[in-house]
């Protein structure tokens, strides 16, 4: 039985490597607050979730519409898959509360717990069962339809009374019987193990049997050394069905936890859900569109983990970029450029991995790499100067380009004067978009700005600029407009001393 909840035709795999750049992705778009807060204290869907969304580059239309699918019947049906889960989670809990003769070395052992834990894993088995049989109608994805449909067949009573027949068999009530061939010296050898096939004896006749038509001994209470014979006889008559019985164990012990598993991740999606509602702050389910086609069209965007953070909404941000592939941000400090920033590569990464996005309305290309960029204070541990580390860090992502690569730019090459850098961005940013890929590029140098400003004949760049909003509080937004020659400190001090 498979989950099939991440993917139409495979199983999540936990072990898959994180890409190559995944500190720098969870650090310059500040996912640990987002993570954490979908984790909610869960260790198994903090590394779901984290695995999933840094992953999510590799997923293609298919698999993101599909998954979308699935969250829509997770936001209508939020207390089954939380019951769900919480069932898988109840089995698996089952490791934790003193099952271990499953791996004992004595085969008696692993049959008597191996018992024990089957009777255990049939009862979560009836319960998932139950939760299908009442929901199977209600739910619309292809994902958990399958799922339902699954375990009504494969979980039928037929199927449940067979296992109890056979672990009424494995409990050897009336004794076990087992054959042997005589070898060599009449040594006993290839030992079989026989079903039972006589009549059941009730307590008056196994106190009083009748006397036996075969060849029988008894062995003395205080015969140890016979005790430990018999009991090696048993245990080789009874090790195939014990061991047969323990890899049953493992099987549907592997099924919860890798339903769990899946059922992890749309979990932290609720957890996620109800913070951002619960502050009224706005989600959308987005449309993702092939990655051939730049496009950026979004209402409302915001950075999810300011807001959480902040635990308030926060103003969102417009754009409307068609066939577009450079979006260069200027403007004032503290104007919410690089929150915008973040919150394009963070609403790229939830929109791929079939999650809802933050905002009321978004759509935009698939991309099969995303990389950042961003500026970094001085840290006493670097061994070079800045500049080097900016432009080593540009070299290493260089060596892992795609072609529909996303590139998130954050004052990059701003540790140098102004000439320099803008030489170094603009030579970085033509050999990008000559291959044609798409780049957000926050920038303070103002000649690259004006360069690309002035040069836009193909109509391919968009440029933003924060700017206050009417309400002349510390309210930015970004609106289309010209670079501004200026920073936004110069033009605080030339307005206290009025020059300029």
């Amino acid at each position: 039985m498979k989950a099939l909840l991440l993917y139409k035709e495979q199983d999540f795999d936990p072990k898959k490597p994180l890409p190559w750049n995944e500190r720098d992705l969870v650090q310059d778009l500040e996912l640990p607050v987002l993570l954490n807060v979908m984790a909610g204290n869960d260790e198994l869907v903090l590394e779901v979730v984290t695995k999933t969304i840094l992953d999510a580059v590799t997923n293609s239309l298919d698999t993101i519409h599909y998954r979308q699918d699935i969250l829509k019947d997770c936001l209508q049906y939020p207390a089954v898959v939380r019951l769900l889960y919480d069932i898988t989670e109840g089995a698996l809990d089952v490791k934790r509360t003193g099952w271990f003769g499953v791996f004992s070395k004595y085969p008696s052992a692993i049959l008597s717990d191996g018992l024990r834990l089957m009777e255990y894993f049939v009862d979560m088995l009836k319960q998932l069962r139950k939760v299908a049989d009442a929901n199977a109608g209600k739910f619309h994805s292809e994902g958990f339809n399958r799922l339902f449909m699954m375990l009504q067949n494969e979980l039928k009573d037929a199927y449940f009374e067979e296992i109890q027949h056979h672990l009424v068999s494995l409990r050897f009530e009336d004794g076990i019987l087992i054959s042997y061939t005589l070898g060599k010296g009449n040594k006993g050898s290839l030992p079989r193990l026989h079903r039972y096939q006589g009549k059941r004896r009730n307590w008056l006749q196994r106190l009083f049997p009748k006397k036996d038509r075969v060849y029988t001994f008894n062995i003395h209470p205080r015969d140890e050394g016979g005790a430990r014979a018999l009991s090696a006889i048993t245990n080789e008559g009874i090790n195939r069905v014990a061991n047969s019985l323990a890899q049953s164990n493992e099987h549907i012990l592997g099924f919860f936890k890798m339903l769990r598993t899946e059922l992890a991740f749309y979990v932290g999606c609720l957890n996620l859900y109800d913070r951002l509602t619960g502050m009224e702050a706005p989600v959308c389910i987005p449309q993702p569109v092939p990655a051939e086609e730049h496009r950026h069209s979004f209402s409302g965007l915001y950075d999810p983990s300011l807001a959480l953070k902040m635990n308030r909404k926060i103003v969102g941000n417009e754009l409307e970029a068609e066939k577009k592939s450079l979006v260069l941000i200027t403007g004032a400090n503290q104007g919410g450029k690089s929150t915008f920033l973040r919150s394009i590569g963070v609403a790229q990464l939830m929109m791929q991995s079939g999650l809802f996005v933050p905002g009321q309305h978004f759509s935009a290309n698939l991309c099969t790499n995303l990389f950042t960029h961003f500026k970094r204070e001085e840290d006493v541990s670097m061994t070079s100067g800045k500049l080097d580390e900016e432009l080593s860090r540009m070299s290493a992502i260089a060596d892992h380009v795609t072609s529909h690569s996303l590139f998130l730019f954050n004052e990059s090459f701003a540790a140098t004067n102004e000439r320099e850098g803008s030489e170094i961005a603009r030579q970085i940013a033509t050999a990008l978009l000559e291959k044609n890929l798409k780049l957000f590029f926050v920038t303070h140098l103002y000649e690259f700005a004006h360069e690309y400003y002035s040069n836009n004949k193909d109509g391919k760049a968009i440029f933003l600029r924060a700017e206050r909003e009417p309400d002349a509080g510390r309210t930015f937004k970004l609106a289309e407009a010209a670079p501004l020659p200026t920073s936004y400190g110069l033009d605080i001090y030339n307005k206290i001393f009025g020059q300029g």
